[in-house]
């Protein structure tokens, strides 16, 4: 291909250096602007009369970094190195304002369709949009984390793109000014050189944003989903530097540091034509009438290019897009469209200006139809607000989809009015983020490690790390040639699924174990007419659930073993052992943009369904994690910061125990990994980050879980969220002690676990006794009472109370205690053996264990009467240990008894370290066994050298207001309080 030369004429001397020039044309291509950030002056040149001198306008203190003229070509506008952007009356020139300044240069200045709204923005952290009518600053949008280079109004005035030095893209929407989507580090990082600048602009129809890529290229990214299309890839041999969109959008000008312009067919995807240059081309912009490209260098130097395009192929200028040809009269008006925007501002984005008389008006139907759209968009966009959401993605571009349809429909005549409605939630892998280009991104990440993976040309390569390097197995990396999408990941293996991309791709599922004592032990299974959306792994099994809403069951060796069919679309799924919870669509949304989301949870091995029922979600929410706890409790997370645990109380509930917005701080997005049963593991993203990269390594961050309580009058609202949550975990440990005897598995683990709680929860529960006392609630003090697991705690609140000289409390704590010791009592004796031969025998161990079942009966029923509400707490005893016990068919000597005793060390030494409190020492002891008999005042000269010890020892218990009055009533009363068998003694 032949090189043309085209020869330049010097419109602004500048310096020796290279410095960034601006060119533009007006509407209707009677004149030419330029400016140069190495001059304070803008020209305006006539291009028939080139050798005129050109008029100039000498406003500015600085070089002129950033030139933007209003679509209909009465206002100009300019920024500066000097921190201020000017409007002035064009052609004429006359200065009209400083309409604002920032303290750092401008770099880069655009107007929306109408004129109505300037954007600017530049080394200052923020853009700002001005409304061009009273000069008042509608919004700053923050996000960027470099200098802002380049912007770009949406055509169909909805979204605002912008691009900075270190090449990260943002789409923003006007009618809310939040993020869409982020793409960061798609164009080039231009450094610190100002004489090179990132830029960014749309095709005339609005549907393709174009984005200088990283192989000197030209990159299309999609309108609604930011998804990359296809790319301009030429000759070019260094980064480009500049484009320019031919007014119909057939063609394409691109210039580059190699000093050369190409001249691309955009559909066909080639350069028809090219230009070679002394210097590097910084600015172009297409002539509106006409086939010529105006073109200036970093030099200051301009010209004009003619017949750019062959005159075979269809003119630059031949079928202009409606949305740039619509308003050809070059005057400025406010049409319906211009509305929306101007709505804005009243709102915080631009103000009401009303239609100009100089506007043709829409036919009433199209504007009630157009502001209905644009209502239920902005109504939807809570549920949707989340970045690269597959969810938002579809549901923006139907509802795009839907407004042109309606429009065309319009134009034919038809007034028929449409209403929309929400979209439901597209299916999502727990812990997966979105694709983002030339990145990492994680197709899973949880508690145990990450599966990452990143695009290449043909190929993807895919990683798997365990955050404990000393436990988790290596696992090389793997070549991926379907393009997974969607990954799972346990101890002892990984699963990977694909979409279907065509006939020719179908969707794939492939389980990788870890460890086999086979060869070839991985397998594949391919859909024919169906597609995976989501999988999930468990002990022996893999799921996947598909777009015919399948359920598909395989065992680790790849034998399929069960098809179910679900009620409504997959949302997500996730596994633990044996159970496999699934959540699905199980209608429409409602009205209220609520989604209408069902769980199930599933026993594989035992092959039953022990729950199903609806999710629920917070108001105006989606499902952002879903998956299960450490312990095996499953939980869920929704997009208002809201995470929810499962319990099988009140026949299966979802409980509240973290709310985000309690929590975290402004500008903090909180991204789940997962949880155990009192921490929250998240990644902390800052704005607009809603999600974590893969490079550097995110960093967990544990929040503490908390129910969202009411302020309490009592003001211990951190106490009540303690006994909230001891009494969800003690209930969480007593349903796997029952599923576990059930199987015949040793529980003492867990009844160890258990008393631990319990006596934890008895601290607790006597804190909020003692502010109970002092706040004067009585009633709630005595309602406490009866939840305290350990006799001595109870005698402990007697102790409390009297103490505080509330002697009708002290007394309904007595007869709280007297009850609990007869209602036990009867239970005994109906449990004790009859015959004397046995009680001599077994005597001890009989009664431990009638203890122990008595106790367990009082987790589900009380067993205690009382004039008060009636309220329960389990009493679970640490078991003895075996090798502890009573030999059977031996009778007891002193030597037996004493060794049954040695626990009372325990408690002489418990009493020596602790010291603080009396009665907090009483709320840790067991409680005793009036079964087990021990000699005459044995152990009540252990409690109360334990007590008198306690006593000399450290501060006085601070929940007593009179503490000398307290301790003296506690060792008073402690050395005439009733023995506890289970301390053990070594005196005889």
């Amino acid at each position: 291909m032949k090189i043309k030369s085209l020869k330049l004429r010097e419109a602004h001397k500048g310096s020796a250096n290279a410095s960034f020039c601006s060119i533009l044309w007006d509407l209707n291509a009677h004149h030419l602007v330029t400016a140069s950030s190495s001059e304070p002056s803008i020209s305006i040149h006539d291009p028939l009369l080139p050798s005129n001198p050109p008029r100039v306008l000498r406003h500015h203190r600085d070089g002129v970094t950033a030139l933007a003229l209003s679509p209909n070509s009465t206002c100009l506008s300019s920024g500066s190195i000097d921190h201020s952007v000017k409007l002035y009356k064009f052609p004429g020139g006359e200065f009209e304002t400083n309409i604002t300044r920032f303290t750092l240069p401008i770099r880069a200045l655009a107007f929306n369709k109408s004129g109505s709204m300037l954007a600017a923005a530049g080394d200052d952290e923020g853009i700002k949009l001005i409304n061009t009518i009273d000069g008042s600053i509608a919004r700053v949008l923050k996000g960027h984390r470099g200098p802002v280079t380049g912007l770009a109004f949406d055509p169909n005035g909805e979204y605002l793109a912008s691009i900075d030095s270190i090449g990260t893209v943002i789409y923003w929407e006007l009618q809310s000014g939040r993020t869409l989507y982020t793409l960061k580090g798609v164009a080039p990082d231009t450094g610190s050189d100002t004489s090179i600048l990132n830029v960014l602009s749309w095709s005339p129809d609005g549907e393709t944003l174009a984005v200088p890529g990283l192989k000197n290229d030209i990159v299309m990214y999609d309108r609604d989903t930011a998804e990359k299309l296809f790319t301009l890839r030429g000759d070019h041999t260094q980064p480009i530097c500049f484009m320019s969109w031919s007014p119909n959008g057939k063609y394409m000008a691109t210039s580059s540091l190699d000093k050369q312009i190409l001249i691309w067919d955009v559909n066909r995807k080639q350069d028809i034509d090219r230009q070679k240059f002394d210097d590097r081309i910084c600015c172009m912009a297409w002539k509106p009438i006409g086939n010529a490209l105006a073109v200036i260098d970093v030099m200051g130097k301009y010209g004009v290019w003619e017949s750019v395009v062959p005159s075979s192929m269809k003119s630059p200028t031949e079928d202009i897009p409606s949305s740039r040809s619509k308003n050809s009269n070059g005057l400025l008006f406010f049409d319906e469209e211009d509305e929306e925007d101007q709505e804005l501002s009243m709102s915080g984005s631009l103000s009401d200006l009303g239609e100009d008389s100089h506007g043709e008006s829409e036919p009433p139907s199209r504007k009630r139809l157009r502001k209905q759209s644009v209502i239920d968009d902005d109504q939807h966009e809570d549920v949707y607000n989340e970045l690269n959401l597959c969810t938002k993605t579809e549901y923006r571009k139907k509802v795009h989809r839907i407004n042109k349809e309606s429009s065309d429909k319009e134009r034919d005549g038809s007034r028929s009015m449409m209403t929309f409605r929400p979209k439901m939630q597209e299916a999502f892998q727990p812990g997966s983020t979105p694709p983002q280009p030339g990145k990492r991104n994680f197709l899973c990440y949880n508690m145990l490690g990450s599966i990452t993976t990143i695009k290449h040309d043909e190929y993807s390569h895919i990683e798997i790390d365990f955050h404990d390097t000393s436990t988790g197995p290596r696992v090389p990396p793997m070549t991926d040639y379907y393009g997974f999408t969607m990954a799972s990941l346990n101890e002892n293996g990984s699963v990977f699924a694909n979409p279907c991309k065509g006939e020719k791709n179908m969707s794939t599922l492939m389980y990788r174990p870890f460890s086999s004592w086979a060869n070839n032990s991985e397998w594949y299974m391919r859909f024919e007419g169906e597609e995976v959306k989501a999988v999930a792994l468990g002990g022996t099994w893999v799921a996947a659930v598909t777009s015919l809403n399948f359920l598909r069951i395989y065992t680790d060796g790849g034998l399929q073993k069960h098809i179910l069919s679900l009620n409504g679309p997959v949302v997500t799924a996730a596994g633990f052992k044996d159970e496999l919870a699934i959540v699905t669509h199980i209608s429409d949304c409602l009205p209220s943009n609520e989604q209408m989301l069902e769980f199930r949870i599933f026993n594989i091995s035992k092959g039953t369904q022990p729950f199903k029922g609806h999710l629920p979600l917070t108001p105006g929410s989606y499902l952002t994690w879903f998956g299960f706890t450490e312990e095996g409790q499953l939980s869920s997370y929704d997009s208002k910061g809201v995470l929810r645990v499962f319990t099988s109380q009140y026949g299966g509930n979802w409980l509240p125990l973290f709310s985000a917005s309690k929590e975290r701080k402004s500008g903090e997005n909180y991204w789940v990994v997962g949880l155990n049963v009192s921490k929250l593991f998240c990644i902390v993203c800052k704005n607009p980050d809603s999600f974590p990269q893969v490079l550097p390594k995110p960093v967990l961050t544990l929040l503490n879980l908390s129910f969202p309580l009411a302020s309490s009058d009592l003001g211990e609202e951190a106490l009540e969220n303690e006994f909230m949550l001891n009494n969800l975990h003690l209930s969480q440990i007593q349903k796997r002690i029952e599923v576990m005897a059930d199987e015949g598995l040793d529980t003492t683990p867990l009844d160890d676990e258990a008393f631990d709680i319990e006596a934890a929860q008895d601290r607790c529960i006597f804190r909020l006794i003692a502010s109970c006392c002092n706040g004067d609630k009585l009633v709630r003090a005595t309602e406490l009472v009866k939840l305290l697991s350990v006799e001595k705690s109870v005698r402990g609140a007697i102790q409390l109370a009297t103490a505080l000289k509330l002697p009708i409390l002290a007394e309904r704590f007595n007869n709280i205690l007297e009850e609990r010791l007869q209602s036990k009592t009867e239970v005994l004796k109906t449990s004790l053996p009859r015959s004397k031969h046995d009680r001599n025998v077994k005597a001890d161990v009989a009664a431990s264990m009638a203890l122990t079942a008595t106790e367990r009966s009082e987790i589900s029923e009380p067993t205690f009467s009382s004039s008060s509400a009636k309220l329960s707490a389990p009493l679970l005893i640490k078991k003895v240990k075996s090798s502890d016990r009573v030999k059977f068919g031996k009778p007891k000597t002193d030597g037996d008894q004493t060794a049954c005793l040695e626990d009372s060390r325990e408690v002489n030494d418990a009493g020596k370290n602790a010291g603080p409190s009396q009665v907090k020492n009483l709320q840790t002891q067991r409680p005793s066994n009036p079964f087990l008999k021990l000699p005459n005042n044995q152990e009540e000269k252990k409690v109360e050298e334990v007590m008198s010890e306690s006593q000399s020892q450290g501060p006085s218990n601070p929940f007593f207001k009179s503490s000398n009055k307290v301790r003296e009533a506690t060792g008073i009363q402690q050395s005439h309080r009733p023995s506890n068998p289970f301390l053990k003694s070594t005196a005889k």
